[in-house]
């Protein structure tokens, strides 16, 4: 981190990158094509590779920075990585606003970018810019979200797409990607992938993640009124699907009542080494949340925090979290993609969306290595859904072709079979609903939980697998250019001028408020003259130098009096 009041461009320009992270940056630097797609695995560090190109990038040609986030929670955590790197973006730009001149650039959400006006503004904004899109899948979550990224940003010099996991064309190809097929349904084709496996097998960027599996007995009334009762392993078509997870994700039956309190039981085993390890739960719907945080306080006598995405306090109290020891964490979708919680190693898997991409994404919640702590496995609690096992075995098979058992006495390898059987295991559980239909009962039946180590199958009570070295992964030192400025960017402390902007923009607002009372004008006409006194066109493009003239302007007109 920066002195205090030195410019931003003379932070140290060593970074050190993992190895993938440098051979990812090797290829996109010596790419002479516009768009760039990085796979890379949660955890593998997106955002330190982007934020190094982009310092390159900047330093071979001036540019604007303009970086898209999945959510508002995301934008500050970018702002925060930026600044860590010498670059500084505001994450409060308004299309109404120009962009400040001692900031590289903004931080937008794709939700902000698909209504019509701000992508019309980022058009003429981004044009010869570099543009980072996270996480950009989320572009095909709309078509409205689609449009507006092609919109904005086709006029980019360069454009830098990230993705958590491989993702799929299924029904509108999203901007700037290549497929593998032509048409709909086809897979995104990257520059460069880096997978969980690979980061396993390097060592110190992802913790192995472990599903213990639970069935369970559903019983529910169906909206024509007969009683449906079901396991996991019954063939149920996709309305019958729908119902039994729904059965066994309500708390008004037992299945999730035991699954939770299993997962809370490995977590206070964990905390016994790990003392700050934290818990999420991902739920259905935001009620859902509230009572299934409601359930652990009153079961487990701790603290569960909510964050739900109504709440206007959700991104800091996420920050909070992540700061804490508070054992849980219970969101719906807050937490599902990008947010950064090292400490989390249990997840309940208690919500209703069975695609991949989300599935692979709520686990990458978890997989975020901590240097120099030993035995970091992380464990997903989950329904024993088809579907959902189904992306869990993906996941697990990764893990096992890293976490190979050794040979036998004989020099034979033990099968994937054998140790499927040694693994079954039995254990009670139970399960729930929620809308169209009637949760009667659920009862969890079993549980099952595959773990290939190096000494075949580990169950919970025996010793944590033997991990590699953090320093495995670790690449070399890269030397960033400077970018050239002459914006005089200025510090407080190790503040970012995002963090220092945002300051000054609420103490100038208190000022116009008590100014308002003062003089009896409008609030747009105090607004208008402070602008006059300090020199500027508005509040949203004005540097933080501006923004304390502006305010020292507006102490003075009230010392006046």
């Amino acid at each position: 981190m920066a002195p205090s009041n030195r410019p931003s461009n003379a932070f140290d320009t060593r970074v050190q990158l993992r190895a993938w992270q440098r051979a990812a940056f090797d290829k996109f630097a010596a790419s002479e094509q516009t768009d760039f797609l990085a796979v890379a695995t949660p955890g593998a560090g997106k955002t330190t590779f982007a934020l190094a190109c982009a310092r390159w990038a900047l330093a071979q040609q001036r540019r604007r920075l303009i970086v898209v986030a999945p959510t508002t929670h995301l934008k500050t955590q970018w702002v925060h990585a930026a600044h860590a790197m010498g670059l500084q973006l505001d994450h409060n730009w308004s299309p109404s606003e120009g962009i400040a001149k001692d900031v590289h650039g903004i931080v937008t959400t794709y939700q902000q970018v698909a209504m019509p006006e701000t992508a019309k503004k980022l058009r003429g904004l981004a044009a010869d810019s570099f543009v980072i899109l996270d996480e950009l899948h989320h572009a095909g979550d709309e078509r409205a979200w689609g449009d507006g990224v092609r919109t904005a940003f086709e006029l980019a010099a360069r454009r830098l797409s990230l993705s958590g996991t491989p993702f799929r064309s299924d029904t509108a190809s999203i901007p700037f990607v290549r497929y593998e097929e032509t048409g709909v349904g086809g897979q995104a084709e990257a520059d460069f992938t880096y997978g969980y496996a690979d980061a396993l097998r390097d060592g110190g960027v992802v913790r192995p993640v472990y599903f213990p599996r639970f069935d369970g007995l559903m019983e529910w009334s169906a909206p024509d009124g007969s009683i449906v009762s079901a396991n996991f392993h019954d063939d149920l078509d996709r309305t019958g699907s729908s119902h039994r997870l729904r059965s066994a994700l309500s708390l008004e039956g037992d299945w999730l009542a035991v699954v939770i309190g299993q997962a809370h039981e490995r977590l206070m085993k964990i905390r016994e080494l790990h003392p700050d390890a934290g818990a999420l739960a991902i739920c259905m719907d935001q009620d859902h949340a509230r009572e299934i945080a409601r359930f652990i306080r009153t079961r487990f006598n701790v603290e569960a925090e909510v964050v739900v995405s109504d709440d206007p306090t959700a991104s800091a109290k996420i920050a909070a979290f992540s700061n804490s020891t508070r054992p849980w964490l219970v969101a719906v979708r807050m937490v599902s993609e990008g947010v950064d919680i090292p400490r989390l190693r249990v997840g309940v898997y208690a919500s209703t969306v069975v695609t991949e991409l989300f599935f692979r994404q709520a686990v990458g919640r978890l997989v975020r290595w901590i240097s120099g702590l030993p035995n970091q496995k992380a464990y997903v609690f989950l329904p024993d859904d088809p579907r959902l096992r189904a992306h869990a075995f993906q996941i697990a098979e990764a893990r096992r072709h890293v976490l190979r058992p050794p040979a036998t006495n004989d020099g034979d390898e033990f099968t994937p079979e054998q140790l499927t059987q040694e693994a079954a295991r039995e254990l009670e559980l139970l399960y729930e609903q929620l809308s169209l239909f009637s949760v009667l009962s659920s009862t969890a039946t079993g549980m099952t939980v595959h773990a290939f180590t190096e000494h075949g199958i580990t169950y919970d009570d025996e010793p944590e697998t033997p991990e590699p070295d953090d320093s495995v992964a670790s690449g070399d030192v890269l030397e960033l250019p400077e970018i050239p400025t002459d914006a005089g960017f200025q510090l407080v402390g190790s503040k970012s001028i995002a963090d220092r902007k945002e300051e000054l923009r609420e103490q100038n607002l208190a000022i116009v408020k008590r100014l308002v009372d003062f003089t009896g004008w409008s609030h747009a006409k105090v607004q208008k003259e402070l602008n006059r006194l300090a020199g500027i066109e508005s509040v949203g493009s004005a540097t933080n130098k501006q923004l304390e003239q502006r305010a020292r302007h507006g102490e003075g007109w009230l010392h006046r009096r």
